[in-house]
């Protein structure tokens, strides 16, 4: 676009030039034929003094790599016809060139801690051409918005279900830099198996593999977008690096309809203890859930899950042995006041009820991570994202779909957990 700008712009100016060369030699024919008088045929000019730049002169000065280069031309009798900027490393810098030739601006960002070349060509008042060219260096960004990520779930032991999340301090929406972001997080799992990340918004991320994660399983994460320029202003900052292994691979399922849970220990039924789940209008979600955390003693008030104080539903009791599964109050728990409809009928406002002695026996047997799925119940499905974790709910298409590096159906884009990466 700005060549095009100087070809027609010059050739107005150089027109100009040979009308006032006629009046003044009343040879118009030798002035414009390429003698010795055109002031084409001089050698350039040296323009230092008809441009300024916004780029630090002098040994050890640098510039500011978040700030765009500007070259402008001093004074009224001359205009920039052309500017060139390139790296050391032979990558251009795009740029605009104003209509009148006055100021040219960088479109593209300078990359930090980069030599730079730049070549400006000019042209005074009677045509002629000037040159000059400017070498500087750019350093660290004086102000910058820095990316820091931070890994979940923390290290240590978690069941085979526990995804990997992502916090991001900033959000990132722009789909390029969200590729950037992404080749950046780095999974290592030994045994190796197939994973990929999942954009849940804009400043969150998760990670799981295709299938559970295999039992005593190390995994490693950690960034490499430490340093790299995302847009303007904004680059990579630190992760600490997230090491867990995995347990024994434990997986309850509950089955609404036949008021049991079966507990597997790697592939092997170890207990199966008659439950309760939720009652009509209050129905148990179906779905895989991964285990939050676990409280000895909860209070449970029936007002913090919008039902009000005083209504037939409304209670107000002391639980014990209470493993979370759902932010918004979800529970496996011990749930002596109805011993009489464990394995017959469903009562519950929701959790999965069963005996204390039992509640304190799968208690003591899941950890954190450990999977806990719900079968036959009429409820809806648990949320994918947002109220726990439910990202066991998608199915390995559509969870690949939300990586900005399949979205595009990029082959090379497959997520691999190996201990090389």
């Amino acid at each position: 676009m700005s060549h095009s700008v100087h070809s027609q712009a010059r050739g107005r100016r150089t027109a100009v030039g040979c009308t006032l060369l006629v009046i003044a030699l009343g040879a118009g024919a030798t002035a414009c034929s390429g003698g010795d008088d055109d002031p084409l045929a001089a050698a350039p000019y040296d323009a230092a003094d008809h441009i300024s730049f916004n780029a630090p002169a002098g040994a050890g000065k640098k510039a500011d790599p978040d700030k765009p280069l500007e070259v402008v031309a001093e004074g009224s009798d001359g205009r920039i016809t052309d500017v060139t900027a390139v790296d050391a490393a032979g990558r251009y810098v795009a740029g605009e060139l104003s209509a009148d030739g006055a100021r040219w601006h960088s479109t593209s960002p300078l990359a930090a801690d980069a030599s730079y070349t730049v070549r400006v060509s000019t042209e005074n008042a009677d045509g002629a051409p000037g040159r000059k060219v400017l070498t500087f260096g750019t350093g660290k960004p004086t102000t910058k918005k820095r990316l820091d990520i931070t890994f979940g779930p923390g290290d240590g032991t978690y069941g085979v279900g526990q995804p990997l999340t992502a916090e991001l301090s900033r959000p990132v929406k722009d789909p390029a830099q969200r590729m950037t972001v992404e080749r950046a997080l780095k999974v290592e799992s030994t045994p190796a198996v197939e994973g990929a990340w999942h954009w849940v918004d804009d400043k969150e991320l998760h990670y799981r593999p295709k299938d559970y994660w295999p039992a005593h399983a190390t995994v490693r994460a950690r960034s490499t977008l430490e340093g790299i320029k995302l847009g303007d202003r904004l680059w990579g900052g630190r992760a600490k690096e997230l090491k867990l292994t995995t347990g024994d691979r434990v997986i309850a399922v509950t089955d609404a309809s036949s008021h049991t849970m079966t507990v597997y220990r790697d592939g092997e039924e170890i207990k199966q203890i008659p439950v309760t789940t939720g009652k009509p209008g209050f129905e148990t979600r179906n779905g895989v859930k991964v285990v939050l955390g676990k409280e000895p003693f909860v209070r449970m008030r029936s007002t913090t899950v919008g039902i009000a104080e005083g209504s037939s539903e409304s209670y107000d009791l002391p639980v014990h042995w209470a493993t979370r599964v759902t932010w918004s109050g979800e529970y496996v728990h011990a749930a002596p006041w109805s011993v009489g409809s464990q394995g017959s009928a469903n009562v519950s406002h929701g959790c999965t009820g069963m005996s204390t002695a039992n509640a304190e026996w799968f208690f003591d047997t899941v950890r954190e991570g450990d999977v806990v799925e719900v079968v036959n119940s009429y409820g809806d499905t648990m949320e994918t994202f947002g109220n726990g974790f439910g990202d066991w709910n998608l199915d390995w298409r559509k969870w690949r779909a939300g990586s900005a590096l399949t979205a595009g159906h990029q082959p090379e884009n497959t997520a691999r957990l190996s201990p090389s990466l």
